[in-house]
């Protein structure tokens, strides 16, 4: 994860860090072009302005340059005053060497930049330049009788490779700090994600800890978006924990019941009983192994559900409870009626519903006397977990009175030992319960005047 994220945000940077530098490459460009431009320019009209012209028709310029490369031969600034055809053009000392470009003549006030234009340097290399020029005219007194208008040219030109070179230096300085930049971030990337993903490493370690068996369930100090994680971990391993516990007691109960009945047996047939008296006593301990089987086998049922399970819908499988309840206690005309939100739930494996409602309904069933009410609601939420669920079954019987609740929900107790069963239903309810986590309370109903069960799930993971 850390090696992805790294790599992604890497080539995140260096694309962003190269289109940076394209962009601000770019700008210096057209920003030195420009700037070179207004420079040659500038240098155009200083010349402009220092020019005049002897009555004889020489021309004037001043002794100092506007920049001392000019008086520099072959440094790269050049300068040159165009005249009309038959009249000596002016050169700055810098242009002797090189051989410049033809100039021509431009208009009064006409402007033109052109570059790069191709020169002969001294040492007879080829060279570029790019040259301003301006057009301009000088007014000159001919005599005591009129004035005369003198036109001209100025141009600068300035070697090619000065801008080059201003362009390669800022490139490779622009590059160079954008490299230092880059590897900077790089090892603060570097640090972030390994800060950042800290806790993850932490809850590998200890994930690694309870696969060994160095400890028994992940720690509570976690970030808190980490807690949820954690949370199903603990609940994962504290679940998978009780059904191991759960189900080796119960195979440890159901090898230690059986024993006694199959001593019995070995008794009966070392001591050469007849065979009416053993055939009585088979048939009784068989009766009495086939009790503790179904006991244990109950009890095994009510564990070692999934932690994270799909939703099931209830009203289904609660009537096909019912039809099949109807059909058993179909002499006593009992009829179940349903009041199930829409929407509402069951987060868990299908056969605990079916095992909770069917041990429910059947204990409803029994005690009816014409009516039996299913309700079935939403129960409490919290943020990011599956909502709660309420199921509650109502009956119009004699109810159970406040005293004998406790003792009516231990195992094999039946509230009536005049009524068949084993009166495990409701323990294993409890059991089932229990396991998800909620609560089973019994009192009266309000609504039919029975007996009332009431089971409570919290919210799930």
């Amino acid at each position: 994860m850390q090696a992805r994220q790294l790599m992604a945000a890497s080539l995140g940077l260096v694309a962003f860090l190269a289109l940076a530098g394209y962009a601000l490459d770019r700008a210096f460009v057209d920003v030195a072009g420009q700037v070179q431009r207004d420079r040659l320019k500038a240098y155009a009209y200083n010349y402009v302005a220092g020019v005049e012209f002897f009555r004889n028709g020489d021309i004037f310029v001043p002794e100092v340059p506007p920049d001392p490369r000019f008086d520099q031969p072959g440094s790269g600034l050049y300068a040159v005053i165009v005249l009309p055809e038959g009249q000596q053009s002016w050169q700055s000392m810098s242009t002797r060497g090189p051989q410049l470009p033809e100039e021509e003549m431009l208009a009064p006030n006409q402007e033109e930049f052109r570059g790069p234009l191709p020169i002969i340097k001294t040492s007879g290399e080829p060279g570029e330049v790019f040259r301003y020029g301006i057009g301009a005219a000088a007014v000159q007194d001919s005599g005591n009788v009129t004035e005369t208008e003198r036109p001209y040219t100025v141009y600068v030109m300035e070697d090619e490779g000065t801008l080059a070179r201003q362009v390669r230096v800022y490139r490779t300085a622009l590059w160079g700090y954008l490299g230092i930049a880059g590897v900077v971030l790089l090892l603060l990337q570097t640090f972030v994600l390994r800060w950042s993903l800290w806790p993850l490493r932490n809850v590998v370690s200890e994930l690694k800890r309870v696969q060994r068996g160095q400890a028994n369930r992940m720690s509570e100090h976690h970030p808190r978006e980490l807690q949820p994680l954690t949370d199903s971990i603990n609940a994962l391993v504290e679940s998978e924990r009780e059904n191991l516990d759960h189900q080796r007691n119960t195979m440890s109960d159901l090898a230690h019941s059986l024993k006694t009945p199959l001593a019995v047996l070995r008794t009966r047939l070392d001591n050469n009983a007849s065979e009416a008296e053993l055939r009585e006593e088979v048939d009784t301990q068989v009766r009495r192994m086939n009790d503790l089987v179904g006991y244990q086998l109950g009890r095994a049922a009510s564990a070692g559900h999934k932690l994270f399970a799909a939703p099931v819908a209830i009203e289904p499988h609660a009537e096909q409870i019912v039809r099949g309840l109807e059909k058993i206690y179909a002499g006593k005309g009992v009829i179940c009626e349903f009041e199930i939100d829409e929407g509402v739930q069951f987060y868990g494996e299908p056969g605990d519903l079916q095992e909770l409602l069917g041990n429910l309904l059947e204990n409803a069933f029994k005690w009816a006397k014409s009516r039996v009410l299913l309700t079935a609601g939403p129960g409490a939420t919290l943020p990011n977990r599956r909502p709660g669920l309420v199921l509650v079954v109502d009956d119009d019987g004699p109810g159970i009175p406040e005293d004998r609740i406790a003792y009516v929900l231990q195992r094999g107790v039946r509230g009536d030992e005049r009524v068949q069963g084993h009166g495990i239903g409701l323990s294993i309810v409890q059991d089932l319960v229990r396991s998800y986590r909620g609560e089973l309370s019994v009192g009266p109903s309000q609504e039919l005047g029975g007996a009332r069960f009431q089971v409570t799930l919290p919210p799930g993971l």
